[in-house]
């Protein structure tokens, strides 16, 4: 065992300070989560549109019939409900009373808290702790104690965690159970980058987590609740600074990237295969997300694709003005734009991409006349799966809709992630990863194409590599 690292008392059991990150849509199940937890780990669910099994224990397709978009909405909540706990089910069976099982839930994914309560209802005995981020989840705290589980805010900096903790969480501080601190230059899938922070100056997370660490002691939070660092976390060697630092107080880790090279991983072996192949650089911070947080993800032929469209883009005005005097036709529409634009729109249309389509930032995208159709009709089938969306301007609740135009640069995450996650062409999906997704193909552990059981996994952290 690492040299310094020791069990921590999570739901009034002994654990690894070792969490499983609760990947997105599929990507972590029953499978992956309850092999962690049966080694002594924390595993974690994702809750986000999970799987759920007919009598024969085939995966029901997520197919809506609704009419609307609230329709397909509701249709989504009762999904999301369902799947959840046929996943908690399966993966409590499997850790056998061992380590602990989290879910992880989106705060701003579409209906997160009636699926939450929904969840918590039915299988919240068989549930440790609710991780959460993708936003400011106030409300997390109050249905977590509730249900008698613990809440888990995923947080990427000290003053995130201080408003959280006055607006709410100082309510009811004994179902804290850990902070997780996801560093948004390292971690992968959604990021909370601030206003304030430069996706292309990354910082040293140290500082960060220590500034988090003085916020908690200032609120009183004790220092056996733990901090958890997530995001860059590949072998515990690299942060024996961190094991038994006073100055942090209780540290434990989270993987979410390595958990995707396992036996037990749920995601598709096309997917597998190209983890063993990504390169320093490969995997892109970017804001093409229709939540409107910057992500990272593999630069796959989607990604590039994604990133080539918005850089066919243009201002236009709704008038003539000195600053756009010279008027230019697309799609039988007339806009006014600057002698430098109409030059530009004037090859990509000689290039094949005819069709200019607005942004709600008054700008012209140019696409094809193939992916113009198929991004109207990915906007038309809209089912709601966030809480505000760019791409369709879909909102949950009050009139259902953002007031925004619907923002072309962007795509269905809903539909990409349930893709890839299920068999679909990795190159035409959105595939996360955190930034070190590269080392898979540095580890000697890997080589050969080995791919450990979630068990052989956890034995190789528990060295140091």
């Amino acid at each position: 065992m690492f040299k310094g690292l020791r069990p921590i008392v999570y739901g009034g059991r002994e654990v690894w300070p070792l969490i499983e990150g609760g990947k997105g849509v599929a990507a972590t199940n029953h499978m992956s989560s309850g092999a962690w937890a049966a080694a002594g780990g924390i595993g974690t669910i994702s809750a986000v549109n999970a799987d759920s099994y007919d009598p024969t224990g085939k995966i029901i397709p997520q197919v809506f019939a609704g009419m609307t978009r609230r329709e397909r909405h509701d249709e989504l909540i009762a999904y999301g409900i369902r799947g959840a706990v046929a996943q908690i089910e399966r993966a409590h069976e499997i850790a056998n009373g061992k380590g602990a099982i989290n879910i992880n839930v989106l705060w701003e994914m579409g209906g997160s808290q009636p699926i939450l309560h929904g969840i918590l209802e039915q299988v919240g005995d068989k549930v440790t702790g609710v991780t959460c981020g993708a936003g400011m989840p106030y409300k997390l705290s109050e249905i977590a104690a509730k249900y008698g589980v613990h809440y888990l805010p995923i947080v990427s900096s000290a003053r995130a965690f201080r408003a959280l903790w006055k607006r709410a969480y100082s309510k009811v501080p004994e179902w804290l159970g850990a902070v997780v601190y996801e560093d948004p230059w390292l971690a992968g899938g959604h990021n909370g980058l601030s206003n304030a922070e430069d996706p292309l100056k990354p910082e040293d997370p140290y500082p960060r987590v220590k500034a988090l660490r003085d916020v908690m002691r200032a609120e009183g939070v004790s220092d056996s609740v733990p901090i958890v660092m997530a995001g860059g976390v590949w072998c515990l060697r690299e942060w024996n600074d961190w094991i038994d630092n006073p100055e942090l107080g209780q540290i434990a880790f989270q993987f979410g990237t390595r958990p995707l090279l396992t036996q037990e991983s749920p995601i598709p072996q096309g997917w597998k295969d190209a983890l063993r192949t990504i390169e320093p650089g490969d995997v892109l911070l970017h804001k093409f997300s229709p939540t409107g947080f910057y992500s990272s993800a593999v630069k796959t032929p989607f990604l590039l694709r994604l990133q080539a469209r918005s850089e066919r883009q243009i201002p236009f005005g709704k008038a003539e003005s000195p600053e756009t005097p010279v008027r230019l036709e697309a799609d039988r529409k007339k806009y006014w734009v600057s002698q430098e634009s109409q030059d530009a729109a004037q090859r990509w249309i000689a290039q094949g991409y005819t069709s200019a389509l607005k942004t709600p930032d008054d700008t012209l995208v140019f696409v094809d006349p193939a992916e113009k159709e198929q991004i109207h009709t990915d906007q038309t089938e809209c089912m709601g799966c966030l809480s505000h969306c760019g791409f369709s301007s879909w909102k949950d609740h009050d009139d259902y809709t953002t007031g925004r135009l619907a923002d072309p640069r962007s795509f269905c995450i809903q539909k990409t992630l349930q893709d890839i996650a299920h068999g679909g062409p990795v190159d035409d999906n959105l595939m996360f990863a955190g930034h070190s997704a590269y080392r898979f193909k540095q580890d000697p552990f890997y080589s050969n194409n080995f791919t450990p059981t979630v068990q052989q996994l956890i034995d190789r952290i528990l060295t140091g590599d």
